[in-house]
């Protein structure tokens, strides 16, 4: 039986009118890469401050390595990375102080990891914090959240702001953290982002818990958001397949958009039998998904 490094039992978060968080219960295993998806405004940062101690639940319970979230939570950060969605640092001091009293407060000696890991992301340690730009300001609380070679790594949002090239780094960075042992929990609403890191996927709506998924059950889902344009009018319920929402055409029947779910081939057998002029299979966004098949 593998390890449970986090458990949720119930965890409630109320905020009078405003959505918080209902009835959540999951637990995430020893050395796995663990995704948290859901569109914004889910309760996905709600859930993570509220295991890390930093807002107390209303109701149910939440614990790390065993021990209580609430009343133990000074001890779980000792082993703990913490990324928050939105940062709060000292403003008038440069990158490389911040980092230090990171590892201060740890009473580790990380210099060489944070050496390394500002090299790989293209941060300048010697530039003031209030001078940094989103992006670079996300580095710096990538490095200090893995400085410290933590057992475990919470990241709330930890792409956003990132350019592509160096979300293609961080992703090679964590799967490195991960090989060494270390478990991953990671909130995001970008699809591709789990899809590429997570062995499996809680999925949350509304604040709610919609179900938990492998990311081999995510990815033979297929969503797909499809564009066709014809050369010639498309028959009515050309498209007539199981798994098809929000279907629109043009008003001479030329063009036809939609998302699907389902098997690939289905489509591409449809596609085949087109004059087609042009053709796009994109990946819907989260909140697509959630707006068609979540419902």
């Amino acid at each position: 039986m593998n390890e449970q490094i986090i458990a949720l039992n119930g965890l409630t978060k109320s905020y009078g009118k405003h959505r918080g968080i209902s009835d959540l219960s999951f637990s995430v295993n020893a050395g796995e890469i663990f995704g948290f998806i859901g569109p914004n405004g889910a309760g996905k940062s709600t859930t993570i401050r509220t295991l890390m101690g930093l807002i107390r639940p209303t109701g149910g319970s939440a614990t790390i390595f065993g021990l209580d979230c609430q009343t133990q939570a000074s001890e779980i950060a000792r082993n703990v990375g913490y990324l928050p969605s939105e940062d709060s640092y000292y403003e008038n001091i440069k990158v490389h102080q911040l980092l230090q009293y990171t590892a201060d407060l740890y009473g580790m000696d990380c210099r060489s990891k944070i050496n390394d890991l500002a090299a790989r992301l293209d941060l300048d340690l010697y530039r003031r914090i209030s001078d940094l730009s989103l992006g670079n300001r996300k580095k710096v609380g990538i490095v200090s959240a893995l400085i410290t070679s933590p057992k475990l790594v919470i990241m709330d949002e930890p792409t956003s702001g990132l350019d592509p090239l160096i979300q293609q780094v961080f992703y090679e960075i964590l799967a490195e953290e991960n090989r060494r042992g270390t478990t991953i929990f990671l909130s995001s609403h970008v699809l591709s982002e789990v899809q590429r890191l997570c062995d499996r996927v809680a999925i949350l709506k509304d604040g709610q818990l919609v179900g938990i998924q492998s990311i081999k059950e995510l990815r033979e889902s297929g969503y797909k958001k499809v564009s066709v344009t014809s050369k010639s009018a498309i028959p009515n319920g050309f498209f007539d397949l199981a798994g098809i929402a929000d279907y629109k055409e043009s008003a001479d029947q030329t063009s036809a958009s939609f998302m699907y779910n389902g098997n690939i081939t289905s489509v591409m057998d449809k596609l085949h039998s087109l004059p087609l002029q042009d053709v796009f299979l994109e990946e819907p966004s989260l909140e697509e998904i959630f707006l068609h098949y979540y419902e």
